[in-house]
C-alpha cells in the first residue's frame, strides 16, 4: 500500500522564508502570519493522509460505473467529498458574498497540493468546480452570481467545463455545438462534448456545465464561440431545482488513469442554456477558467511526483540490494540498502529537487495571481500570463518524468500493481495532455507571451534575474553555486529569445524550437526559485534557526539542481538553434 505525508514543513518554508507572505502589501496577506499558515496546511496534511489517501487506490481499482444513465463514484467518494464540504475546503478563496472564506489564492493552492497528491483524481470534482465558478464569478450577471454561485462555493452543486468535440480539440472553432435562442432570453443547446471531467457523478444535487457552442447566424470559427451556463437540473427563481434539463450522459471514457474521476461524454439535446459574458465573446470567459486550471494542472504534475517520490525514498531504504562500492554499509545484513548506490540517489536527488522547486514556482505563480487581482496590478497580471504555460507544459513533462523515475527505483516491482507505483504514473500522464497539450503550450509562450506587451513582461523577467544576482553576487557560497548558474542560464534564456527575433520571417524555426524554450524557460524558473530558496535558508542558518538539518538540505539539494539540472539549458539552445529545416525536412508522405 503506498504511503503519502503532507510536506507541510516545505510548505511553510515556501510561504514564509521563501514568498514572506505576512509581510506582502496585498489584502488578506497581513493575517497570514505562520501560526495561521499552519493550521492551515497542517489540518490540510490530515485530510488528505487520513481522508483522501486511502481513496486513491479505491478509485484507481473500482472506478466509475454508469447505471442506467447514472454515474456512480467509488466506494467512499461521497463520504469523503461531504467531509471537504463540511470542512469548508471547497470554499476557501471563494467570495464572502457567496458564502467563501476570502482567503488569498495562495493559500487554496497550499491547501490543495496535498488533496491532489493524495488523491488527484477525486480532487478534479471540487477542482473544476472551482474554476466554473470563478468563471461566473467574472463574467455573470448578478442574477446569475446569485443563482447558481452560493451552492457551487460549498459544492452542493458541482461544475464542469465543457470544451472538446470528436472532431476537434485545440482548434475550437471547429466545433459543432450550436445554440438556438428560444425567445425568452435563453437559448437551446445542442451537440456532444467528450472528455468532460466530472461530467456526470453522485456527489451533488446539481452539475454546473459551462459549454462552448456557437449561436446561429454568428461569426465563423473560433471569433463566433460563446460560452453558456447549462445546468443539469433547470433552477426555479426560489433557488429550488426544477425540471431535468436536456444534458445526458453517452458513457464514461475508458482511460489509462484517474479512474476515481468521472470523464464523460456529454450529450446536449436542446437542453436550456444561459449566456455567459458577451454574445461571441465565449473563448474570454473560458479563459478565466482555463488559465486558473492550468496553474492547477501544473501542481498536478508536481503532487504526484511529490507522492511518488515519498514511495520511491521509503522503498530504497527498505529494500537490501547490492553492496555499497566503497564498503558494506549494513554490515549486519545479507545486503545494503538501494539508497546507498549513486545511481539511486542520482535519481532521488533528480525528483527531489525538482518537486522542491516547482512548488517554489507555482506557489510564486499563486502570489502574482493574488497581486494581479486584490492590487490590480497590471504587471504581475503580465508575468503570470507568461508563466502560466510554463508551470502547465514544464511542470506536468517533468512531473510525469520523474514519477516513472520513482518507479524505476522499485525495478521490477514498480511494474506490479499491488506496490501501486504505476498509477502516479498513469494519473500523471493527462495531465500533459488536458487543458491545452503541452506542445499548444509551447506554441502558446512563444507564439504570443513572449510579445505580449511588446515584450515587456519577458524582458521585466530577464530583469528580475538580473537585479537578483546583483544584490546578492557579495555573498560567496550564494554566487558559486547558485548565482553563476542562474545567470549562464539565463543567457542561454536570452540568447534563444534572440534567435527567434531573428528568425521572425521564417515562423517554422521558432516554432520548432518552441518546446526546447519553454523547458529552458522552466529550468531558469526553477533555477531562479532554488537560488531565492538557498538565499532564504542561509539567512535563517545565520539566524540562528534551530532546524538547521532541514535549512542544510535544502542548501544541498538547491545546489544539486543548479550543478546537476540547470545545464539542461545549454543543450535546449543548442537545439533551438539548429532551426526548423531538420524538424520540416520530411515530405508527410515519408513519416
Amino acid at each position: 500500500m503506498p504511503i503519502y505525508n503532507a510536506p507541510t514543513k516545505d510548505i511553510q518554508f515556501v510561504l514564509h522564508d521563501l514568498l514572506k507572505v505576512s509581510e506582502q502589501d496585498i489584502p488578506g496577506f497581513e493575517d497570514l502570519d505562520r501560526d495561521f499558515t499552519n493550521a492551515v496546511v497542517e489540518e490540510a496534511g490530515k485530510v488528505a493522509t487520513e481522508v483522501l489517501h486511502p481513496l486513491n487506490v479505491v478509485g484507481d481499482k473500482e472506478g466509475c460505473v454508469m447505471e442506467n444513465g447514472v454515474v456512480r463514484t467509488p466506494t467512499g467518494f461521497k463520504d469523503a467529498f461531504k467531509q471537504m464540504q463540511d470542512g469548508g475546503w471547497t470554499a476557501m478563496d471563494c467570495d464572502p458574498e457567496y458564502g467563501g472564506q476570502g482567503l488569498p489564492y495562495v493559500m487554496h493552492t497550499a491547501a490543495q497540493e496535498p488533496f491532489v497528491s493524495a488523491n488527484m483524481a477525486f480532487n478534479m470534482y471540487q477542482g473544476l468546480t472551482h474554476g466554473a465558478y470563478s468563471a461566473i464569478h467574472a463574467h455573470g450577471t448578478d442574477a446569475q452570481k446569485q443563482t447558481y454561485l452560493p451552492k457551487m462555493v460549498t459544492c452542493e452543486w458541482t461544475g464542469t467545463m465543457n470544451l472538446t468535440e470528436p472532431h476537434c480539440g485545440t482548434d475550437l472553432g471547429l466545433m459543432r455545438t450550436k445554440a438556438v435562442p428560444n425567445g425568452d432570453g435563453g437559448y437551446k443547446i445542442s451537440g456532444q462534448k467528450i472528455f468532460i471531467s466530472a461530467g456526470e457523478h453522485d456527489m451533488a444535487d446539481n452539475i454546473i456545465h459551462l459549454v462552448l457552442g456557437k449561436i446561429q447566424g454568428g461569426p465563423e470559427g473560433i471569433k463566433g464561440v460563446s460560452l453558456f451556463i447549462v445546468p443539469k437540473f433547470l433552477v426555479n427563481e426560489d433557488g429550488s431545482l426544477g425540471a431535468r434539463n436536456g444534458v445526458t450522459v453517452g458513457k464514461i471514457e475508458d482511460k489509462m488513469g484517474i479512474h476515481g474521476n468521472s470523464t464523460c461524454v456529454m450529450n446536449y439535446d436542446e437542453a436550456t442554456g444561459y449566456l455567459l459574458g458577451e454574445e461571441h465573446k465565449g473563448m474570454r470567459a473560458m479563459f478565466t477558467m482555463m488559465n486558473e486550471a492550468r496553474l492547477g494542472v501544473g501542481l498536478q504534475g508536481y503532487a504526484q511526483a511529490e507522492s511518488a517520490y515519498q514511495n520511491a525514498v521509503a522503498y530504497a531504504n527498505d529494500r537490501l540490494q547490492g553492496r555499497a562500492v566503497t564498503g558494506a554499509e549494513n554490515p549486519d545484513g545479507p545486503a545494503d540498502p538501494l539508497i546507498v548506490h549513486p545511481d539511486i540517489r542520482r535519481n532521488l536527488m533528480d525528483q527531489k529537487s525538482f518537486v522542491e522547486g516547482a512548488r517554489a514556482f507555482t506557489f510564486w505563480g499563486a502570489y502574482l495571481i493574488d497581486r494581479a487581482h486584490k492590487n490590480q496590478d497590471a504587471d504581475a497580471d503580465g508575468l503570470i500570463s507568461l508563466m502560466t504555460p510554463v508551470i502547465k507544459g514544464f511542470l506536468t513533462d517533468k512531473g510525469f518524468e520523474y514519477a516513472t523515475a520513482a518507479q524505476q527505483v522499485y525495478g521490477g516491482h514498480g511494474y506490479i500493481e499491488e506496490w501501486g507505483m504505476s498509477q502516479y504514473a498513469r494519473d500523471a500522464r493527462i495531465a500533459m495532455i488536458y487543458e491545452g497539450a503541452n506542445g499548444v503550450q509551447a506554441l502558446d509562450l512563444v507564439g504570443r507571451k513572449l510579445a505580449l506587451d511588446g515584450g515587456k513582461h519577458v524582458m521585466a523577467f530577464f530583469e528580475m534575474i538580473k537585479t537578483f544576482i546583483k544584490e546578492n553576487e557579495g555573498k560567496e557560497a550564494l554566487s558559486k553555486d547558485f548565482l553563476n548558474p542562474l545567470k549562464a542560464a539565463s543567457k542561454d534564456l536570452q540568447a534563444a529569445g534572440m534567435y527567434f527575433m531573428q528568425n521572425a520571417t521564417k515562423p517554422n524555426n521558432a516554432l520548432s524550437g518552441s518546446y526546447d524554450f519553454m523547458h529552458m524557460m522552466g529550468h531558469v524558473c526553477l533555477g531562479l526559485m532554488w537560488a531565492r530558496m538557498a538565499k532564504a535558508a542561509m539567512e535563517a542558518l545565520e539566524g540562528g534557526a534551530s532546524d538547521t538539518a532541514f535549512y542544510e538540505t535544502k542548501i544541498a539539494t538547491g545546489r544539486y539542481y543548479m550543478a546537476r539540472q540547470l545545464p539542461a539549458t545549454a543543450m535546449h539552445l543548442s537545439r533551438i538553434n539548429t532551426g526548423g529545416d531538420t524538424v520540416m525536412a520530411l515530405d508527410a508522405a515519408n513519416f
